[in-house]
């Protein structure tokens, strides 16, 4: 990860907690890095953020020109507050919005990253959906395989313990097989590959990145 593009995301944020996570966030979870080189790729153009938290990975590829456009929503207002001020001066707005309900608007790219497992069974299935039918050319999902043995109990251990301290805004840790998260994007054409994404750390994620 490029320590500069780092920093000047980073030094977006007026808060030294918030400059803190930005930094540790980009410079060490590899689902950054994954998203640079998918850019690098192919082009993300207008990209929509549900679940954007602090907005940190749609300002890292503005700020890569990656990207034409973020548009972004999370159901924690104060990370949204973060997120706003950060982006001053690019093209990018974050709004308050609960991913259950509120609406995906037409978009090139659609980033849905670390977000399902709070959700019902039914409420991933449909916002998956959602998801496929908003996005034009790519969208990516980061999510915890369940089947990836001790990586998926420490990882679960770890989502457990930052909702309940209230770190993570929601309402429970629900995981369910990658292959259904592959499904609906495959039956709304996309081609689909699944790649670890948990680099050096302990944890199971994976990131599941449908093109077409």
């Amino acid at each position: 990860m490029e320590e500069g593009l780092v920093k000047r995301v980073a030094e977006r944020y007026a808060s030294v907690g918030a400059r803190m996570y930005a930094r540790g966030k980009l410079g060490s979870d590899p689902v950054a890095a994954q998203l640079l080189e998918l850019g690098r790729e192919r082009a993300l153009g207008h990209v929509v953020d549900a679940g954007a938290g602090r907005g940190q990975m749609g300002i890292m590829l503005l700020e890569a020109g990656l990207a034409t456009k973020v548009t972004g929503f999370d159901w924690d207002e104060g990370k949204v507050a973060d997120a706003n001020a950060a982006a001053k001066g690019l093209e990018a707005s974050f709004t308050r919005g609960d991913v259950r309900e509120h609406p995906i608007p037409p978009c090139d790219t659609l980033l849905l990253l670390d977000v399902l497992h709070y959700l019902t069974d039914v409420q991933q299935e449909a916002l998956v959906r959602r998801a496929a039918a908003a996005a034009g050319r790519t969208v990516v999902v980061r999510e915890l395989d369940p089947d990836r043995g001790w990586r998926s109990f420490t990882t679960r251990v770890q989502e457990a313990v930052t909702t309940s301290f209230g770190y993570n805004v929601g309402e429970r840790v629900r995981v369910r097989p990658i292959a259904d998260v592959v499904r609906p994007l495959e039956e709304a054409g996309f081609s689909v590959r699944v790649l670890p994404s948990w680099g050096s750390t302990p944890f199971a994620n994976v990131a599941v990145i449908a093109t077409r």
